[in-house]
C-alpha cells in the first residue's frame, strides 16, 4: 500500500468523524435521542483511531536503532490493535450500555427533526468517506475478494478504515431505523433498541480488527505469490542449484525479511559462493522489492541427508552471509 493512498483515506475518514462527531452531539442535545448519544461516541472514537492509525504510521517510519536492528515498522500494527480495542470498549460496549438504559427508562424524543437532519448529513459524509477507502483499497487489493484483502493485507490502515467506515454506514441506518420506528410508533423502546444494535455492530467489527492484527503482530510471511518469486529469483541453476529450505517475516507492511539456506557446488570457491550469494540477493529484491533484508546460508545438497533442522539435503551449517 502506498503511503499517500493509506493516509489519504485516513485523512478523509477522520475529517468525516469529527464533522459528523459534533453535528451529532448537538442533535441530541436537542432531541435527547440515545441513538444520536451512541453515535457521537462512536464518531469521537473513530476520530481517535484515524489518529492513533496516523501516529502509528509517523511512529514507524523512526531509523533502525541497535536497542531495535529491524526498525520499527510492526510498531503500525500495535496501534492497528489498539484501534481495536478503542472501538470495542469506547464504541461498542458504551452503545450496548446506552441502548439498555433507553430501553430500561425510555425517554420521549424532543424536536426529532434534529437526528433525522443529523443522520442524513452523516450518511452522505461516511459515503464520501468509506467511497475514498474503497477507491484507495482497489488500487492495492487486485484481483483478491473484499474478505481476502481484509484477511491478508499487510498494511493494517486500510482494512481498518473500510471496516470502520463500513460499520459507522451500517449503525446510521440502524439509528435512523430506530429513531423513524420511535416516531412512526410513538414507543421511544425502538430508539434503545436500535442504539443496542449499533454497539452489537460495534462490537463483531473490533473483534474482527483484533483478530486479524493479533496475526500480523505475531508476525506473518510472505504472500504464496511472493515465496514463488523468491525461490525462483534464488536458484540460477549455475551456482544456486536449489533452495533447500527458506523463512520469511514481515517487519512491517513495506519490509520483509528473508532467510535461506541454498544449496550450492562443493567445488565451488569461496570467491564464487560469495558472488552467487550477491546475485542471489539482487535477483530477490528485483523480484520482491519490499525483501529489504536478506540471509543467505550456503550450504551442500546430499539426497541422502537430512540436517538437523528437518530440512532434506543440508550436511550442516556452512558459512552464512548477510545483507
Amino acid at each position: 500500500m502506498s503511503a499517500s493512498g493509506g493516509t489519504k483515506a485516513i485523512v478523509a475518514a477522520l475529517g468525516a468523524n469529527l464533522s459528523i462527531a459534533v453535528a451529532k452531539f448537538v442533535a441530541f442535545a436537542f432531541s435527547g435521542s440515545s441513538s444520536m448519544l451512541a453515535e457521537g461516541v462512536h464518531s469521537v472514537a473513530d476520530s481517535g483511531n484515524q489518529a492513533l492509525l496516523l501516529l502509528g504510521r509517523k511512529r514507524s517510519q523512526r531509523k533502525a536503532s541497535e536497542e531495535h536492528p529491524f526498525g520499527y515498522g510492526r510498531e503500525r500494527y500495535i496501534y492497528a490493535f489498539l484501534v481495536s480495542i478503542v472501538l470495542f470498549s469506547v464504541g461498542g460496549l458504551f452503545a450496548v450500555y446506552e441502548g439498555y438504559e433507553k430501553i430500561k427508562h425510555p425517554h420521549e424524543l424532543d424536536h426529532w427533526y434534529w437526528p433525522v437532519g443529523v443522520l442524513v448529513f452523516a450518511i452522505i459524509a461516511e459515503t464520501f468517506s468509506f467511497r475514498t477507502a474503497v477507491k484507495e483499497s482497489n488500487e492495492v487489493r487486485g484481483t483478491q475478494s473484499w474478505t481476502a484483502f481484509v484477511r491478508r493485507a499487510k498494511a493494517p490502515e486500510l482494512p481498518v478504515v473500510l471496516l470502520e467506515d463500513l460499520g459507522a454506514l451500517i449503525g446510521l441506518i440502524l439509528a435512523l431505523f430506530g429513531v423513524g420506528l420511535a416516531l412512526l410508533t410513538g414507543d421511544p423502546i425502538w430508539d434503545g433498541i436500535g442504539t443496542v444494535c449499533i454497539g452489537v455492530l460495534l462490537i463483531l467489527i473490533a473483534i474482527v480488527l483484533a483478530v486479524e492484527t493479533k496475526s500480523l503482530l505475531l508476525g506473518e510471511g510472505a504472500d504464496p505469490a511472493s515465496l514463488v518469486r523468491i525461490r525462483e529469483a534464488i536458484v540460477d541453476g549455475e551456482l544456486v542449484t536449489r533452495v533447500i529450505h527458506m523463512r520469511t517475516l514481515h517487519l512491517g507492511p513495506e519490509e520483509l525479511l528473508v532467510a535461506a539456506k541454498i544449496a550450492v557446488e562443493s567445488r565451488e570457491s569461496a570467491a564464487e559462493v560469495a558472488r552467487a550469494i550477491d546475485e542471489a540477493e539482487s535477483r530477490i529484491r528485483e523480484a520482491v522489492p519490499i525483501a529489504r533484508v536478506i540471509y543467505l546460508e550456503p550450504d551442500i545438497y546430499r539426497t541422502e541427508a537430512t540436517g538437523a533442522t528437518g530440512a532434506t539435503g543440508a550436511t550442516g551449517t556452512a558459512g552464512a552471509r548477510t545483507s
